[in-house]
């Protein structure tokens, strides 16, 4: 019955926060998550930390600063699928109130069809919700010479199309942004320890700007 009654207040507040999403204009702010909340980063390598300790990657950061209990579920070369086929059981064990989604980067690299790639992603947002847990889908940028030359790497626009169609809130210029500056890369395409907390960073007033974060 404890079980029931945790999954029913759960889903309730999805609902509650897709309503808002629905009905709210852009800037709503959404309730705020106190902490000890669990919080599942679902991810690839940029999530799990590939090159630096786990201490030193960003879930671990934004652990650090908001209180949460966040959940490292990155696992380095994951594409979405792979991410997907691993969600229910991270959902089942670990009952997140919040799921940061952020994939898409490997899928990417090995030229999967985009269509895949923007299935499997709507795919988990569903599955998220349907476990009662809000999700925040964040964008990662699209391989590109000139846009790292030029240090200005952009996110594909299916993330904005999946975002808008979900209604789920998009951070899209965070890893982009980390990603286009040199120095703060330990390879080409992964963050090095500095990269780790800036990108903690952008991803925390991202939150607050949405609301999760007081």
């Amino acid at each position: 019955m404890l079980l029931w009654s945790k999954r029913y207040l759960a889903g309730l507040s999805c609902l509650l926060v897709s309503l808002c999403l629905i009905g709210c204009g852009e800037n709503e702010r959404l309730p705020a998550l106190p902490a000890g909340s669990v919080v599942l980063a679902l991810g690839d390598s940029l999530t799990a930390g590939a090159g630096v300790t786990p201490e030193q990657a960003w879930p671990h950061l934004l652990e650090a600063s908001t209180g949460w209990q966040v959940i490292n579920g990155g696992v380095n070369g994951n594409t979405s699928n792979d991410a997907l086929q691993r969600l229910p059981d991270l959902l089942e064990e670990h009952q997140p109130v919040l799921v940061i989604l952020t994939l898409g980067g490997n899928d990417m690299l090995r030229r999967l069809p985009e269509q895949e790639t923007e299935e499997n992603l709507a795919k988990m947002i569903v599955k998220c919700k349907a476990a009662g847990a809000q999700v925040v889908l964040q964008a990662t940028p699209e391989p590109s010479l000139a846009g790292a030359v030029l240090r200005n790497l952009s996110a594909p626009e299916f993330y904005r199309q999946i975002a808008q169609a979900h209604q789920v809130p998009l951070i899209e210029d965070a890893v982009a942004e980390v990603l286009s500056d040199p120095l703060l890369k330990g390879d080409q395409i992964h963050p090095n320890a500095e990269g780790h907390t800036r990108l903690a960073g952008k991803i925390f007033e991202a939150l607050r700007d949405i609301g999760y974060v007081d």
